[in-house]
């Protein structure tokens, strides 16, 4: 009976120290160690260890949950791949030299709450996917190549509260289904071709302290609805084509302290 013991708990426990992550998952980064040139990164990978032992991947209950390679000299695209790390929670490929599409199937990773992408060479348009990153708080596309719209699936983010977009090449029309991101608390669009007026629903916004706009193709009235965020500190908006009513929503938000001036770049001042 003793034996019968010692043999169960030696398979139990060689069970345990020989669990490791699932093939599936294993894949997926090696195909992203391929695509980006990962024998050149600042911090590479020694494939013949145990992924938990990889630079900036965290493994929990052998699930791959984090990954974070910023500023790590990845050079190439994103690998379709990437949509078989079902359990991961975020992805920082943030300050390289990742060029090709956003691969739709991150529209896979419906764990993800941030999803920081900034500061690559990054082409083509937003996947319609990204709405399906419902717990998704943070998202950071700025300063790459993007064109296209923004997607309308962005108003699906519920939980957003960082949405930070600037610098690309972006056309057409805020979306109004922004409007549905109640936890926004940044927008960030700036420098980009954006046309058309400011949505007024997003005078809905009530968490927005940070409406930045500034260098794109809008016109008309800038919305006075915007009065209603009680809690924006910072309002840019130059470098567009509004009228002069813009003055009159410094003047009507009393938590603006300081703005920039939307055609000359001179600094507004609230004096209360």
């Amino acid at each position: 009976m003793r034996t019968i013991k010692l043999i169960l708990l030696f398979v139990f426990v060689s069970a345990y120290s020989f669990a490791e992550v699932s093939v599936n998952e294993r894949e997926a980064l090696i195909a992203l160690y391929n695509s980006t040139q990962g024998d050149q990164w600042n911090n590479t990978w020694n494939l013949d260890e145990p992924i938990e032992n990889w630079y900036g991947v965290t493994v929990v209950n052998n699930k791959v949950v984090d990954l974070n390679l910023h500023f790590n000299n990845l050079k190439g695209s994103i690998p379709q791949q990437i949509g078989d790390l079902l359990y991961l929670r975020s992805i920082n490929l943030g300050f390289n030299y990742i060029d090709g599409n956003i691969p739709s199937t991150l529209g896979n990773l419906s764990r993800l709450t941030s999803l920081e992408l900034f500061m690559n060479k990054l082409e083509g348009e937003i996947p319609d996917e990204i709405g399906n990153l419902t717990y998704l708080r943070t998202l950071k596309l700025y300063s790459n190549s993007l064109s296209g719209q923004i997607p309308a699936s962005i108003g699906k983010l519920v939980n957003l509260k960082e949405l930070m977009l600037g610098s690309n090449f972006l056309t057409g029309n805020i979306p109004t289904q922004i409007a549905s991101l109640n936890n926004l608390e940044i927008l960030s669009l700036i420098d980009n071709k954006l046309v058309g007026n400011i949505p007024v629903e997003i005078g809905q916004l009530n968490q927005l302290k940070e409406l930045v706009l500034s260098s794109n193709q809008l016109t008309g009235t800038v919305p006075y609805q915007l009065t209603n965020l009680s809690q924006l500190n910072t309002f840019m908006v130059s470098d567009n084509n509004f009228d002069r009513e813009y003055v009159s929503i410094i003047q009507g938000n009393g938590n603006i302290k300081e703005s920039i001036d939307f055609n000359y770049g001179t600094v507004i001042t609230d004096n209360d």
